[in-house]
């Protein structure tokens, strides 16, 4: 049975089909989807029984460079007797035997540059393309290379799934300072160079072309190009995976993603101790782990479950489009019924009773994770977020990360009795997040996603000769002064059903606050033209206005940013009331992606340093997908770069 969904509105006159805002009076009721399993349900599969996987580092091809592809294999997720499962991932290109999902984890040094070429390799033996593992909604705005190239189609009757070769393009999530050539965007994708590629399909996107004129060399071509990333910010943990318009969620699911550590020879890069100046000590080589955390479902006969019509996700049976606003197979967030980490469901990892250095990714589609060690003499202290170290370390008990977040954690095991075995919980809902930690309205389930890893103490067998957090005196963080603030809002499009109402799309929007909500809304799609467009040099605050009843993740591409406050917003006309409360001690760092609380404005403040095109989103990537994304331009429009085309709607 699906959940309930709470979703403030406030319809326009007249409106059929209309956009849905934070009401000035009460609730209505929607219904959200539940967690979604496929034929294989969590009780049949035997929890920590596989060993958690460290990715290794990715080889490279040469000096500072990689060739890295994109394939299918099989991938041993479930533990025995279940099948391996097919799945995509990023691996070094004539190397088979290193292709893993998560990927091998790309190891860079601060100010030395890397270039990659990126190759789309989804054929099979014979050169024949690979469709889609999993179901491709074509009446989404997306890049649609058998029609008009990075449009939203129309239709005379509802479509079935695409079922054509699947473009990609890469993007390096937290990279700061990339041209943005090299950054990913959903519209410079590449079809395979396959043996079969349909008559009349494009083998690029729209952009792809402009941006490789514009790199003026490097290995471009069939199905790759080549990317040139600077290192240039603070040591931190990044992580790349697929950006192509409109089917992000899905070539992320399918497993293209993977770490990207920036570390630093500089000490004045890294902590030092509190009284002595000396540089500190953190956890290294085996004591430093990163952990990816996706949430998935399976089929019995291994292989992943991703939903492949609307009606599983709240009900709806339609009408869809044509005849509604309604997309036929995207569903508005996915929740999966088992817990992946590194690519394995509900690993151990064998740690000695000692410091441990901890890099935590939330990649799960949708899902906000709040975790906590199930035994309290786990003492856990986060020294870092996606921008690099904290203005100061801070003791947690839950830590708190909505998709794409990452948390850089120091796991103190020392005052665990050897031979415990201690679970990794999840307290974060099996539905959207409302922004309260402690909310138990949808708690996950206890017994399957409610539980992520388990870790087994043994004794030490040397000595830990690392600066205990408490001690640990950070980098010095400097403030961004204050430039223009930006009002935008988060919405949601809603589409009547019965006495109620289903969403359809979900939206960011300019805020004008004097004429208030909703007149003061302008919603703008992807296709519309640029409406945020900085400077170089420029330093801007961005407010997010959720006006919708869930919190969201908001990226901002190219910049590190720092967060300056939230605030409550009045129900009545969502201009934001009272007093602006600063953010939470973990956030005080650089960051690249926050949580925007429902019925509150999130402000974060930034410096924009190049010049191009790039993207801000909303990292549900089931939001992305769905118009929850939009172009921005740093500095004036570029010679020859191709024309903003709004789709037909």
């Amino acid at each position: 049975m699906p959940v309930n969904r709470r979703v403030f509105i406030a319809a326009g006159a007249g409106a059929s089909l209309g956009l849905f805002v934070l009401g000035p009076s009460g609730r209505r009721e929607a219904v959200a989807g539940p967690v979604i399993g496929g034929t294989l349900k969590p009780s049949r599969i035997d929890k920590f029984v596989l060993p958690l996987a460290i990715p290794t580092a990715m080889p490279r091809s040469g000096p500072n460079a990689y060739r890295i592809a994109a394939r299918e294999h099989m991938q041993q997720m479930l533990p025995p007797p279940f099948r391996p499962t097919r799945v995509w991932s990023y691996g070094p290109e004539g190397d088979p035997a290193r292709f893993v999902s998560p990927a091998c984890t790309i190891e860079a040094t601060r100010g030395t540059p890397v270039e990659v070429t990126w190759i789309n390799d989804l054929v099979g033996p014979d050169r024949r393309f690979r469709p889609h593992l999993l179901p491709v909604d074509p009446t989404l705005h997306w890049a649609n290379p058998g029609g008009r190239r990075d449009t939203r189609p129309t239709f005379d009757k509802t479509p079935g799934p695409y079922t054509g070769p699947v473009p990609l393009v890469p993007h390096v999530h937290g990279m700061a300072e990339v041209e943005d050539w090299s950054d990913g965007y959903p519209e410079a994708w590449v079809l395979p160079d396959a043996a079969d590629l349909p008559e009349g399909f494009a083998p690029v996107g729209t952009w792809y072309d402009f941006f490789w004129t514009k790199a003026g060399g490097g290995d471009w071509g069939p199905g790759r190009m080549t990317f040139r990333y600077p290192n240039s910010q603070r040591p931190s943990t990044l992580w790349f995976h697929d950006h192509t318009l409109g089917i992000t969620r899905l070539n992320v699911y399918a497993g293209l993603a993977g770490f990207w550590l920036i570390r630093s020879d500089d000490p004045a890069d890294h902590p030092t101790v509190a009284g002595s100046g000396a540089a500190a000590v953190l956890p290294a080589d085996t004591h430093d782990i990163p952990l990816a955390i996706q949430d998935r479902a399976f089929n019995t006969d291994g292989s992943l479950y991703y939903p492949d019509s609307r009606k599983l996700f709240d009900d709806y049976a339609g009408p869809y489009i044509p005849a509604s606003a309604v997309p036929p197979i995207w569903v508005p967030e996915f929740f999966g019924d088992c817990m992946v980490v590194n690519g394995r469901t509900w690993p151990y990892c064998t740690v000695d009773a000692r410091r441990y250095r901890l890099r935590v990714l939330n990649a799960c589609n949708s899902r906000v994770l709040v975790l906590r060690f199930a035994d309290p003499a786990v003492e856990v202290w986060q020294i870092g977020s996606e921008g690099g170290y904290l203005a100061a370390p801070v003791k947690l008990r839950d830590v708190v990360l909505a998709p794409a977040e990452r948390a850089d954690l120091v796991v103190d095991f020392s005052r665990v009795a050897p031979g415990a075995r201690v679970v990794l919980r999840n307290r974060g809902p099996d539905a959207p997040y409302k922004g309260d930690a402690e909310d138990d309205e949808a708690r996950a389930d206890p017994r399957s996603t409610g539980q992520v890893m388990q870790f087994r103490v043994v004794r030490p067998t040397s000595p830990d000769p690392t600066t205990p957090p408490a001690r640990l005196v950070m980098p010095a963080i400097a403030p961004l002064a204050a430039g223009r603030e930006r009002a935008l809002a988060l919405v949601e499009a809603m589409t009547p059903s019965g006495k109620d109402e289903v969403p359809h799309e979900v939206a960011l929007a300019t805020f004008d606050a004097a004429r208030g909500r909703p007149d003061g809304v302008t919603v703008a799609h992807w296709g519309d033209p640029i409406s945020e467009n900085p400077a170089p040099g420029d330093t801007e605050t961005w407010a997010f206005h959720n006006f919708t009843a869930d919190a969201h993740p908001m990226h901002v591409h190219d910049v590190l940013f720092q967060v300056v406050d939230r605030q409550e917003l009045d129900e009545t006309n969502g201009r934001p009331k009272g007093r602006a409360r600063p953010p939470r001690p973990e956030e005080t760092g650089w960051k690249d992606t926050v949580i925007a609380p429902p019925g509150q404005v999130t402000r974060v403040r930034m410096r924009f340093a190049k010049a191009g095109r790039f993207v801000w989103h909303c990292h549900m990537v089931e939001h992305e997908d769905n118009e929850m994304m939009r172009p921005f331009r740093v500095g004036p429009e570029q010679d020859g770069e191709p024309q903003d085309h709004g789709a037909p709607r």
